[in-house]
């Protein structure tokens, strides 16, 4: 059996703590969690299209755009990667429409465990998705803000104590970390933060956890190159994040092949 199409981030779903995926290619949804311990094969087609305008173009920008989007769409913006310089709020934006349904929306800053503790952002509408692409383990919300503007100024803020990043290899290695209470951690946050960002604390406790699909964790990860192979074949072990993990240590970013054309074979 085979399938045909341009990758794009995995869909998620979420029954209980226990996550399931669904690998797409093009209008292909394939039940990635249900071929663990399965023999696949990913070729790339040397062809990749932009996922924004659907343009070929002979090298992608931003996970998935042609220069020109990468330039001009507004999910490729700065705020996305740094929400702090977001300036809808102002009346500025690529597009304004697009920003009223992205920007000008219900933001929380959150405290994750994803391969180590980390601070981040979010729209609310994507709680839990942006905490499962990351692949976190466990996560809370510290602040609730009516725009990514403010949710990125907190997110600086404590980004002067806490880390932004994900160590991928330490979420797909699954290393044991000290055990670390996040009510505890969401307490230390808020007393760092001025008055004036403490305002929009949220009062709950609740942690959210996540099991992810994994039958054997890589211990030497090294990760696949579309770029200078074109063929990754192995046994699918694991998923955890935009992650898949295959027998043998290679493991696969889906969401920096976003418009790579790929063929998928199962055994």
């Amino acid at each position: 059996m085979s399938f045909e199409g341009n990758l794009v981030k995995m869909n998620s779903r979420q029954e209980g703590h226990k996550v399931s995926y669904l690998l797409r290619l093009g209008e292909n949804e394939i039940d990635i969690s249900g071929l663990i311990g399965k023999k696949l094969s990913l070729r790339f087609q040397h062809k990749i299209n932009c996922i924004n305008c659907g343009k070929e173009t002979r090298k992608s920008f931003g996970q998935g755009f042609c220069y020109q989007c990468f330039t001009t769409a507004p999910e490729a913006d700065e705020c996305i990667l740094r929400p702090d310089r977001c300036m809808a709020h102002l009346g500025i934006s690529r597009d304004m429409n697009w920003s009223e349904e992205h920007c000008l929306q219900p933001h929380i800053v959150y405290l994750a465990l994803s391969g180590g503790l980390k601070v981040g952002v979010t729209r609310l509408s994507q709680v839990p998705t942006r905490w499962i692409d990351q692949g976190a383990e466990k996560a809370i919300r510290i602040c609730q803000v009516p725009n990514r503007h403010i949710a990125g100024v907190v997110e600086k803020y404590l980004m002067k104590y806490f880390d932004d990043k994900t160590n991928w290899k330490k979420m797909v290695t699954n290393e044991l970390l000290p055990a670390i209470d996040l009510v505890d951690q969401k307490k230390k946050a808020l007393n760092l933060l001025p008055a004036e960002l403490r305002q929009y604390a949220t009062s709950d406790e609740e942690v959210f956890h996540f099991d992810y699909p994994v039958e054997k964790w890589p211990q030497k990860p090294v990760q696949h190159n579309f770029d200078k192979s074109d063929e990754l074949t192995g046994v699918l072990k694991g998923i955890r994040g935009q992650y898949l993990f295959f027998e043998g240590q290679e493991v696969l970013n889906i969401r920096r092949f976003s418009g790579y054309r790929i063929t998928l074979e199962l055994d």
